[in-house]
């Protein structure tokens, strides 16, 4: 959906407008190559075959939770044309304050936690973790002469209980078998 802002056309954000995503939470991430290419590299007999754009992805996928503060990783793989990620932020202690300023905000000025969002999304949010991963993956693989793209956006689920924490990591562990049964398969993918 699309709408305007000072009269320009931009896309609505997809992001849950009630919920600040430096919180303290379990994240399910997907990130998507640009046209669904297969940059990453190859299921063959159901085990995922790198190429080495796909070797940085799964090493700066690693390195996440040595830059941003207070997170941690759950499972994760690198497809053909796309990473899986479960992030876990763990701010409970620096973002209990800054939850009830946002709060007192909210009420004085009427604005959700989305619209505040685009004001200063801070450093330790998903969307600051996943820029600065996408961003090493792709500085990377050009300084290494790699063709590689990522689709300008993700998609985001709030993980929201051990139940479905379990569910998710069983379908990312699962994921190359399945390759076949997936929304993002296709064929090899142009090059």
């Amino acid at each position: 959906m699309t709408e305007k802002f000072k009269n320009k056309y931009r896309i609505t954000s997809s992001r849950l407008q009630s919920w600040d995503y430096g919180w303290s939470g379990a994240y399910f991430i997907t990130i998507c190559t640009q046209c669904k290419k297969h940059y990453f590299g190859e299921i063959i007999n159901n085990e995922m075959q790198l190429t080495h754009v796909g070797v940085l992805a799964d090493i700066f996928m690693l390195e996440v939770k040595h830059h941003a503060k207070n997170t941690k990783l759950g499972g994760y793989v690198v497809m053909p044309n796309h990473v899986h990620a479960v992030l876990i932020i763990d701010d409970t202690l620096n973002r209990r304050d800054k939850a009830c300023l946002v709060s007192t905000t909210i009420t004085t000025t009427k604005k959700s936690i989305g619209q505040q969002r685009f004001q200063n999304q801070g450093k330790n949010t998903i969307s600051s973790i996943i820029g600065s991963y996408k961003s090493a993956v792709t500085k990377h693989a050009h300084r290494l002469g790699y063709n590689f793209a990522w689709q300008s956006r993700f998609y985001d689920h709030i993980i929201r209980n051990g139940e479905s924490f379990n569910q998710i990591n069983d379908y990312i562990t699962t994921n190359p078998q399945n390759w076949k049964k997936d929304k993002f398969y296709s064929e090899r993918g142009d090059m």
